[in-house]
This record gives structure tokens, sequence and C-alpha cells, in this order.
């Protein structure tokens, strides 16, 4: 399945809604656009995974690698994710300690 990305602003917040399979094959174009937008100075980001319907590892990897990038550029990265099987990934990887995941992008970008 093809990954799609889709990058939007809201209230300071780069939003990317990523939809269809983040997996080895894919994950490196999501990586690559998660790196492009923090060289580009935006380290405050939001990765909506509602769209998403498979993450493996290295996927995972991805996000956590990105996350330090942002923190070490004083940002934040919090993810938006309510499907069950995407968030037993995260809740099975013990990474729901490490993002801040959200039920909306609304609710990802109010915290300031």
């Amino acid at each position: 399945m093809e990954l799609g990305l889709e990058l939007s602003e809201r209230d300071g917040w780069a939003v990317l809604a990523v939809s269809g399979e983040v997996d080895v094959a894919t994950a490196p174009r999501l990586r690559e656009r998660l790196v492009g937008l923090v060289g580009e100075g935006r380290t405050r980001i939001v990765v909506d995974l509602e769209k998403v319907d498979f993450i493996d590892s290295t996927g995972l990897g991805v996000l956590v690698g990105a996350l330090k990038r942002v923190r070490t550029n004083d940002g934040d990265l919090a993810l938006v994710c309510t499907g069950p099987r995407i968030l037993k990934v995260f809740e099975i990887t013990g990474l729901t300690k490490v993002f801040a995941i959200h039920r909306s992008v609304d609710e990802a970008t109010v915290r300031g």
C-alpha cells in the first residue's frame, strides 16, 4: 500500500497526516519528510496516524528519531492516534510513555 503524506499548519504546528502502511519500504519517505521539516525550522510537529493501517518497527524507529531530533532543537512532536491496532503497537512497545498521543489534531495542537 502506498504511503500518503499530507502537510498542513494548525496554530503554529506542522501537521503531517500519514496514511497507508509505514514499514521498511515506506519509512524512509516518512523519515525524509520529518527531517526536512526540522531542517526548515519547524520543530513543533504533529504526526497524524489516523489513516495508518500498519506500522512496523522501522516506522516506530522513524518516529522516535524524529522525536529526538525535534527535542534537540527545543521542539516537540505529538502523535494523533485512536486506531486500536496502531495504539496497541505503541502500548506493547512502551512508546505510550515516550510520545504524547492525542485523540485529535485539535487536542494535540491546543497544548500551546
